[in-house]
């Protein structure tokens, strides 16, 4: 079985290429920067260096490939929800020029909106371009990663977890180990077919405030949640030199969660995944606020 990884080197896509190499599969991992993965892991693999929006370049890589995990990486482009339309393009190509049997996309909770989600309708569209090839396509749709906290350390050293979405809002919170665990599942697996939606729930719904609370148990630091509005964020990401477009695939991404959303896929045995956000913050998050 020959298995093609995208972002080898992402939180959900590192564990995913581990397990598959500890199943027996030597993947093929794709990367623009091969020297970042583990060299333990570059002697079980085949490793091709690209662009995931070079075309061409993608379909030469996946060749002869049984099954795909595609994630549309950022792209840095002016408009975030056209630059992973792109990546998709570039997906759903080579599937149908290499008729790739199986693919198993990482998207999102709030794609199946199609619109008012930020730069998740992006990954909407993606949807809708892999569901076109006539594939077999299963579209894992993820909570909040609890990675996403890593990048408000800065914040949570000074006891603040911020947000604009009300804070006794529940939403899925998820370890992307979790993911990369379902999504390897899919791959090895030859047991579906057809367009399969797979949400990746976490354990449980959290508000802002349980997150905090929970973290602060696990840190052993105070940290209170405080909402912000949709202009702070903007002004905030606008001084950091981003683009009007960059700001609201940000900003539209809370927009959507706040209206009423309700994933289609229900919490159930399929969608619940097992670590708890305490154990993973205690584990993650408790050595990276002690460091300087």
């Amino acid at each position: 079985m020959r298995i093609v990884v995208t972002t080898p080197g992402g939180h959900v896509g590192s564990h995913v290429t581990r397990l598959l190499v500890q199943a027996g599969i030597r993947p093929t991992l794709l990367t623009r920067d091969a020297s970042r993965l583990d060299a333990a892991i570059r002697q079980r693999a085949d490793v091709i260096e690209l662009d995931l929006g070079d075309v061409d370049g993608v379909v030469a890589a996946t060749r002869g490939a049984d099954a795909l995990y595609w994630v549309d990486p950022p792209t840095g482009d002016d408009d975030p929800v056209a630059g992973y339309e792109r990546m998709g393009r570039s997906a759903a190509h080579a599937i149908v020029r290499n008729s790739i049997a199986r693919v198993v996309f990482q998207s999102s909770g709030g794609a199946e909106a199609r619109g008012g989600f930020g730069e998740i309708d992006g990954l909407a569209r993606t949807e809708q371009l892999l569901d076109e090839t006539g594939a077999a396509v299963t579209h894992l749709r993820c909570g909040y990663f609890f990675t996403n906290l890593l990048m408000d350390i800065d914040s949570l050293r000074q006891g603040a977890l911020t947000t604009t979405l009300p804070l006794d809002l529940a939403i899925p919170w998820v370890d992307p180990r979790d993911i990369g665990e379902i999504a390897t599942a899919r791959l090895l697996s030859t047991a579906w077919s057809g367009r399969v939606v797979q949400a990746v729930h976490g354990p449980e719904d959290l508000s802002f405030s349980d997150v905090a609370e929970i973290v602060g148990e696990a840190t052993g630091r105070a940290i209170t949640a405080l909402q912000v509005t949709d202009d702070d964020v903007a002004s905030a990401l606008r001084e950091i030199g981003m683009t009007e477009a960059q700001i609201e695939g940000i900003v539209g991404m809370s927009r959507g969660l706040r209206d009423n959303y309700v994933p289609e896929q229900a919490r159930d045995v399929t969608t619940t995944t097992p670590t708890p956000l305490g154990a993973w913050a205690y584990t993650n998050l408790r050595p990276a606020l002690r460091s300087a």
